[in-house]
């Protein structure tokens, strides 16, 4: 343990009335605020907002997998008690999260990203790990004691960062930091409990450099393993040092083919029925509808909203989805919760559709902002659009966010409606190949060097022996589409 926080942890034993308790899978003291039941009632309660929110994998076989292979190494963990649960979301970022409780998270994604059943393990593991040493805890307790005042939080123990909310839980905990220190620790503990249940260990280091190899690409964002983890060069000399100082195991299990046949046609990148851009017109297939942004307008497709920027940020709108009720109520609604000062206000209709429509101001701490909100009903939904800017450049961009608002219309494109994702596709190879060679076999656009990466083979001339499973992906990406979901 650090030295300041071995300092930090006596510090908090000796001026709170509790909080000093062992790290259940190290033994070592550590600060603790927050019980046992606590700790798994905020991670239930965001595991629910997840659900919800960024959504899971619709496939139960594959779901059933992910969760056996994680309850079987969360019961011969230092916590079997706690109610593990394992899922696997519905995102194309390559990553991995545990909440507190005992609820850990696995994106396709990542599960892309992997070859065997041991690599699958090794991140379950990993996680698990996160969850047996109450990281989650300890940092949502060094919040609680700098909050408190105590003051030595932000001193002493530099990750130490404000939340926007210490005790909520919901898609907050998502956004809390495990130190460097939290994060050797989980590759030591997984790194074990794959070991305890003879899975191959050599397979851990693999995930490292297919990270490794992931994040180095020019295709969108990090993995969220690598942001906050230490070096993947690093993580993969100590696993491989880890491998070597462990008596290798006859019958390890690495179960590259299992794996590879239960991933066999999971969505492969981003979902384009979940909404994709085309010439700054966002089309949402599932929800059959598309609106309109201005040219020139940096865009992105999120989990829970559209958004879109000026040049310089100068502006910025955003879609929402604001439950079902009337638009006129939802824009009272609106400026009674918001914070804001309402302006002049309208009953309309867009595409045929009743709608209501606002401007408002505000005061931020950066000064005045003015904008637009509305409110439009389309198949029992309501919309939410608002547009805002500074008070000062209201009056420039007040005409766009309008035109924006009634740029909302119904999906009439029979190929927009029928759009699909890619998909991974497992084959056996009926004879030796290149990865080259596999790259012209694909009935899809995918690069050379992503069809590699996927397979965890070198290069374009990496050769393949027949009988081999391999991953393709089938079906064409969809032109023009970008930062969709």
């Amino acid at each position: 343990m650090h030295r300041w926080s071995r300092v930090f942890v006596w510090v908090a034993c000796v001026t709170t009335t509790y909080g000093c308790a062992r790290n259940p899978a190290t033994g070592r003291p550590q600060l603790s605020l927050i019980s046992e039941s606590q700790e798994v009632a905020m991670g239930r309660e965001s595991a629910a907002e997840i659900s919800r929110t960024l959504g899971l994998v619709d496939d139960r076989a594959l779901q059933s997998y992910v969760s056996d292979i994680g309850q079987r190494l969360a019961a011969d963990s230092e916590r079997p008690e706690l109610p593990w649960e394992f899922h696997v979301v519905d995102d194309p970022v390559a990553n991995a999260f545990a909440l507190p409780g005992g609820f850990i998270y696995v994106t396709r994604g990542m599960l892309a990203l992997m070859t065997s059943e041991a690599q699958l393990a090794s991140v379950l593991g990993h996680e698990i790990g996160h969850v047996t040493a109450r990281h989650s805890v300890n940092q949502i307790s060094k919040q609680q004691l700098a909050q408190l005042g105590l003051g030595l939080g932000a001193v002493l123990v530099p990750e130490v960062r404000p939340l926007q909310s210490l005790l909520g839980t919901g898609l907050g905990l998502l956004f809390l930091k495990f130190s460097r220190d939290d994060e050797r620790e989980a590759d030591q503990l997984g790194f074990r409990y794959i070991n305890d249940h003879r899975y191959a260990v050599s397979e851990f280091a693999e995930v490292f450099r297919a990270l490794d190899r992931s994040a180095t690409r020019d295709e969108g964002a990090i993995p969220g393993w690598l942001t906050t983890h230490p070096a993947p060069d690093e993580r993969v000399r100590s696993a491989e040092e880890r491998t070597r100082a462990t008596p290798p195991q006859a019958d390890a299990r690495v179960a590259r083919d299992v794996f590879l046949r239960r991933i066999d046609d999971l969505v492969y990148g981003a979902d384009p029925r979940d909404g994709f851009f085309r010439d700054g017109i966002f089309f949402h297939p599932r929800l059959r509808f598309q609106i309109t942004f201005p040219s020139g307008w940096e865009t992105a497709n999120l989990t829970q909203a559209v958004v879109a920027a000026a040049p310089q940020n100068r502006a910025v709108m955003q879609l929402t989805i604001a439950g079902n009720g009337d638009p006129e109520q939802s824009l009272v609604a609106f400026f009674r919760d918001a914070g804001v000062r309402p302006g002049r206000t309208a009953r309309t209709t867009v595409s045929g559709q009743p709608a209501a429509l606002g401007e408002f101001e505000a005061q931020t701490e950066q000064g005045s902002i003015a904008g637009i909100v509305g409110f439009l009903s389309f198949r029992q939904q309501t919309y939410q659009v608002v547009g805002y800017t500074s008070g000062d450049q209201y009056s420039r961009h007040a005409g766009q966010f309008e035109r924006v608002f009634r740029s909302f219309e119904p999906v009439t494109s029979q190929s927009v409606l029928a759009v699909r994702p890619q998909r991974i596709d497992i084959v056996q190879l009926p004879r030796p190949t290149t990865v080259e060679e596999l790259r012209r076999q694909s009935a899809s656009d995918v690069s050379v060097d992503q069809l590699a990466l996927i397979n965890q083979l070198p290069g374009a001339d990496a050769r393949i022996e027949a009988g081999t499973l391999v991953k393709q992906i089938v079906g064409p990406a969809l032109a023009g589409r970008s930062a969709a979901r």
